[in-house]
């Protein structure tokens, strides 16, 4: 019984570690293959900010525009199949969550339509946003989608548990008039916004190297206010003054069909 016990750890571990932040940290040295080195956030930059912005422009502009709803609540009304549509219409490819191809991993995120050229935005790394000085001790226990921001920002992916209760709790709060100025579909089977899934794109090894790497992007403020309803990022404290912190996947070549998206961990350098 007990061996039995010992394995199923042992299988939850390995798919766990491949998000896992500290596993990471402790084993940089050993895979070289799996890192980025940059100095500094301003050199973890693959693509401007401005052509994040652009992508997501594009897109959610298009996501408005497939129902004929009221901007502040159009996002309630876009079907799966019609978001990934959009996606497809308007970057040339979409992307969905299927079994990983990494031995025990879990779920993965796949290119299912298209073609995705080099420096393209693939996908968002959604959830609650913490400052390195706000409390996420219960948030984090036994969850492997806190994501670690070179200045130290945390970033609560889990869509279950108390990280989701605290996300919708956040979101429901930041509301202007009947604008929503975030997503909560992300939080479900079927995300309104179809890059909402970057969560789940699991670590490259050194037999699968990346074909996509992280990119801090904060929120101009400048972005329309109609399109920030498919935003699926909010901050744990409500601030006015400091921009949302997002993150995207960009994509370190072309990625055709039917591949796993593979992402590295940047490592700063001095």
């Amino acid at each position: 019984m007990f061996r039995r016990a010992l394995k199923r750890l042992e299988s939850r571990w390995r798919s766990y570690r491949h998000r896992f932040v500290p596993w990471l940290v402790l084993n940089l040295g050993k895979n070289e293959r799996t890192l980025r080195q940059v100095t500094g956030r301003s050199e973890d930059k693959l693509v401007p900010d401005e052509e994040v912005s652009r992508s997501l422009l594009k897109l959610f502009g298009a996501l408005l525009r497939t129902d004929t709803a009221e901007p502040a609540v159009a996002a309630l009304s876009v079907s799966p199949q019609a978001a990934h549509d959009a996606m497809f219409q308007s970057m040339g490819f979409s992307i969905d969550r299927r079994p990983s191809t990494l031995p025990l991993a879990g779920t993965g995120v796949f290119v299912t339509r298209g073609f995705v050229p080099k420096g393209a935005t693939v996908a968002m790394y959604p959830g609650t946003v913490y400052q390195a000085y706000e409390p996420i001790f219960f948030q984090s226990i036994r969850n492997p989608f806190v994501f670690r921001c070179i200045d130290g920002v945390l970033i609560d992916g889990h869509d279950k548990g108390i990280s989701k209760v605290v996300y919708k709790s956040c979101s429901g709060r930041d509301r202007l008039g009947p604008f929503l100025l975030s997503d909560t579909s992300w939080l479900t089977a079927s995300p309104k916004n179809p890059l909402a899934v970057g969560q789940y794109v699991n670590n490259c090894s050194n037999k699968q190297p990346a074909n996509v790497c992280y990119q801090e992007y904060d929120l101009p403020d400048q972005f329309p206010l109609e399109l920030r309803q498919f935003l699926p990022n909010v901050s744990y404290s409500h601030d006015t003054l400091r921009p949302v912190r997002c993150v995207v996947l960009v994509s370190l070549r072309d990625i055709k069909p039917g591949e796993e998206l593979l992402s590295n961990y940047y490592t700063i350098v001095h």
